[in-house]
């Protein structure tokens, strides 16, 4: 029997791992990045399909706006300001000096004491001025005494005279002796008057109601005339003394209104009136010199105390007030955005005056007080949007203007 052998199966060749798992990773790379664009597309939708109501498409939205984004248009006076600063001084002072010779025998009073006009300040000696008054008075005793023996040989004369005994010249040498001895008188009586109104000047008085500021003697010290004993100032009135540059001087006049405050008190705000102005700029500083009369009844503010405020140059009548954030410009025109029946209203106006300071301009023509403007810019609103408020109450104007100039 025979055999043959069979030829053997051709060998097939063998698939390498590593050569299936290329694709399949491929494959699954594309799935994921597909599936995950699905998913953003499905997210940009989705505010998209929830804003709009079914049967609303290509109706314009409702924007809700909060109470920033609104301002209610106040109806009032309008001022431009200048800002300045000075110190205070009491508008009536004197320094009391002494106007005779002495020593100091009485001078109680001190600083922060206030006294009335004619209150006796101090005393000194009188002893000296005494002692004159009465020469005075004895110098004058003798020449009436004199003026009376002169009178009587006049009349003795003039007797003598009419009956020939005498000459007109002799009559008439007793006559001028009467006329040296009352003119003896006269003098004499005005030294007595200096003697005394000496004397009287040893009591020195307040020469107008105010409070001491400052004592320049002690009891015991001697006086020479013109020396100072006692200031007196007098709160009642004060002046603020304020630098204005020269160029913002053409604004000042008399009369205008300022308001200030001082350190101390916070809570407390000051009016005055110009009421000077000093026509030579202080050297050195090329400003100038403003007064301001202040009332000081209760006697609060004190002279050298610091002030600062603001004069109002101009003011204007009761108008409707706009923020300048709340302006527009609409073909070279003003305008605003009114919020009316729910919707946005272009609403063209007429300006007038402007505080840059305050953040509000004047509107003199288009608006009136009560209405509510939108202000800022907020993207996609414009006229005929509508729009509703957040349940928050509308700003006031003042309130607004200072949120957007903080902006």
């Amino acid at each position: 029997m025979k055999l043959e052998t069979l030829p053997s199966a051709p060998v097939q060749p063998t698939v390498s791992k590593k050569r299936w798992r290329a694709p399949v990773i491929g494959v699954v790379v594309l799935a994921l990045g597909a599936g995950g664009w699905y998913a953003m597309q499905s997210q940009q939708k989705a505010p998209a399909a929830a804003a709009a109501k079914p049967g609303e498409e290509g109706k314009v939205a409702e924007y809700e706006l909060s109470k920033g984004d609104v301002v209610g248009v106040e109806a009032r006076a309008l001022s431009q300001n200048l800002p300045l600063s000075g110190s205070l001084i009491p508008l009536a002072q004197a320094t009391v000096k002494s106007k005779v010779s002495g020593v100091v025998l009485d001078a109680e009073l001190r600083e922060g004491t206030s006294v009335a006009a004619g209150q006796v300040l101090a005393r000194l000696d009188q002893a000296d001025l005494a002692a004159r008054v009465a020469q005075q008075q004895a110098m004058l005793d003798e020449a009436n005494a004199r003026l009376a023996l002169a009178t009587k040989n006049s009349q003795n004369s003039q007797a003598l005279l009419s009956q020939k005994y005498i000459s007109q010249q002799a009559h008439d040498t007793t006559q001028n002796a009467v006329d040296l001895a009352r003119a003896s008188v006269k003098a004499a009586q005005a030294q007595l008057q200096m003697a005394r109104i000496a004397l009287n000047d040893t009591v020195i008085r307040a020469p107008m109601a105010g409070v001491i500021s400052r004592r320049h003697v002690q009891a015991g010290e001697k006086l020479s005339p013109d020396m100072p004993v006692f200031t007196i100032v007098d709160l009642r009135q004060m002046t603020l003394e304020a630098q204005v540059p020269a160029s913002e001087i053409p604004r000042v006049k008399i009369g205008q209104d300022v308001q200030f405050k001082v350190d101390g008190f916070a809570g407390r705000s000051f009016a005055g009136k110009v009421a000077r102005i000093n026509p030579s700029a202080e050297t050195g500083s090329r400003a100038m010199l403003v007064y301001i009369s202040v009332n000081n009844a209760d006697r609060a503010l004190s002279g050298g105390m610091f002030a600062k405020g603001q004069l109002t140059t101009h003011k204007s009548a009761v108008r409707p007030l706009v923020p300048v954030a709340a302006l527009r410009k609409d073909k070279d025109a003003d305008v605003v955005y009114k919020i009316e029946g729910g919707k946005v209203v272009l609403q063209p106006v007429k300006l007038g005056m402007r505080n840059d300071d305050e953040g509000l301009v004047e509107v003199t023509d288009g608006l009136s007080g009560g209405a509510s403007l939108l202000i800022g810019k907020l993207e996609g609103v414009k006229p005929g949007t509508k729009v509703r408020m957040a349940g928050a109450a509308v700003a006031p104007v003042a309130e607004s203007a200072n949120v957007a100039k903080k902006g």
